[in-house]
């Protein structure tokens, strides 16, 4: 068994008592109604039309567990994936045009460990940056074609790692080891990285990719991390911008101020994966079968997708729900890895399963 693999069963073994409770025990404001192949998840004026399988391949390619989107300004969606190591010369990242049709993929270069995605604005132009995981451990800044701007390694001069991790990356997995997840995007043109899977901290650089200081680190306490897998600014409207941080395997949320200082813990999810914000509302995709949606005052709007039944079938189907799509149920999520918001308030969701997976959640007004 791979380290990856182990690690992530772990992961899910998380949902013990605590976890549990929130699964089977939250208020799940869920609506869902299933006519002519149409199925709607939320209630009132948060519903979302589901389309499965959304995006479209060329037969030329496969599926390769899908790990997070993207979406740029014109309403492209890219979709990056783990991909296969064995498999070098196959894309890991794709683009769809906004009904999802194949447009254009690259970024062989992250086979074997794609993870991250963000779409950033700079100026008049828009560029991609991308984390690898696994035996890879970079993360990158591209074009919207591909094209590499500048690709980093382990920040040395921080502390935390092991000798050679920058230089000579293994797939070896630890606290002094580095593998990043995702990015959130300072005001100021900088950037804070997540380093997952490995040292457990938020690191900061600026505008120019210098590294500047990092926060958190392995614990329980408020301020500390269990798997900070995703982060975003949370510039919601009559909120000061903070980082709010998808403290995974610890079940919960943390704020913090731009400067890494912490100030508020939201607790009652099972394992938040990463976040978005549209308006006044932050998309929180649960890797244990949910996507979460809060108001301006973090209230649970809806947990959309959720079903006790479901969820107990998740965890004891042999072989796991992952590797079965036969057995997946419309407007059932499986492991929701990553989601985000266009600019209509549409929802993209990329699942981490074994085939890929991309849902389209059409807003209805």
């Amino acid at each position: 068994m791979s380290a990856s693999n182990q690690s992530r069963r772990d992961f899910l073994k998380t949902t013990a008592a605590g976890t549990t409770a929130a699964l089977f025990g939250a208020p799940a404001i869920h609506a869902a109604s299933k006519t002519d192949s149409r199925v709607v998840l939320g209630s009132g004026d948060h519903q979302y039309k589901v389309t499965h399988n959304w995006a479209k391949l060329p037969s030329k390619f496969t599926w390769q567990t899908t790990h997070n989107v993207a979406i740029d300004k014109d309403g492209f969606v890219y979709v990056i994936h783990e991909g296969r190591a064995d498999q070098t010369d196959h894309p890991s990242i794709f683009v769809f045009d906004p009904q999802g049709k194949y447009v254009r993929s690259f970024g062989s270069q992250f086979q074997g460990g794609g993870h991250g995605l963000e779409v950033r604005q700079e100026g008049n132009e828009q560029f991609l940056y991308v984390t690898a995981y696994q035996h890879l451990k970079t993360f990158a800044k591209l074009d919207l074609k591909g094209e590499t701007v500048w690709q980093k390694y382990a920040p040395m001069v921080s502390g935390f790692y092991a000798s050679g991790e920058a230089t000579h990356p293994k797939k070896v997995w630890g606290r002094d080891r580095f593998l990043p997840t995702n990015f959130a995007f300072h005001p100021d043109g900088g950037f804070y990285l997540a380093d997952g899977y490995g040292a457990y901290e938020i690191h900061r650089y600026d505008k120019d990719g210098k590294w500047l200081f990092a926060f958190g680190g392995q614990g329980k306490e408020d301020g500390k991390f269990n798997l900070p897998h995703g982060l975003w600014i949370d510039a919601r409207p009559g909120r000061e911008p903070s980082v709010v941080v998808a403290d995974r395997a610890n079940a919960r949320l943390q704020w913090f101020t731009l400067d890494g200082k912490h100030l508020e813990t939201m607790t009652g999810f099972i394992l938040p994966a990463n976040l978005d914000t549209y308006e006044d509302l932050l998309l929180v995709p649960d890797l244990a079968s949910r996507i979460t949606l809060l108001d301006g005052k973090n209230k649970v709007i809806a947990h959309l997708g959720q079903d006790p039944e479901w969820a107990k079938a998740m965890k004891t189907a042999k072989p796991r729900m992952r590797e079965t799509p036969e057995k997946w149920q419309a407007g059932r999520f499986v492991h929701p890895h990553d989601a985000c918001f266009d600019q209509d308030g549409n929802i993209f969701v990329a699942e981490w399963v074994a085939t890929g997976r991309v849902s389209r959640l059409k807003r209805l007004v």
